[in-house]
């Protein structure tokens, strides 16, 4: 059984691209905050310091820019199926 660490450090941003990555693996739960942070209209200021670990006060627009691109990650990664399906076989 896989194990998830529940509350991972953070990158300023993750990962681009196409592809599913370890970071993506290893932010599976914090990516699932995430969404359902936004999901229930959660302020962001207050996520990025929850989840993110990304105090919004002291770095405005480090947080903002954090949390608004692992959100877009998150919806990336569910949009395409790989966040709770996993890769597509052939």
């Amino acid at each position: 059984m896989t194990k998830f660490n529940l509350n991972p450090e953070v990158a300023d941003a993750p990962p681009a691209g196409d592809a599913m990555t370890s970071y993506d693996e290893q932010h599976v739960v914090t990516y699932m905050r995430l969404l359902q942070a936004e999901s229930e209209g959660a302020d962001w200021s207050e996520v990025a310091r929850i989840v993110l670990h990304i105090d919004s006060d002291r770095e405005p627009e480090r947080a903002r820019t954090a949390y608004q691109t692992h959100v877009q990650r998150a919806k990336w990664l569910t949009e395409q199926g790989r966040l709770l399906r996993g890769p597509r076989s052939t």
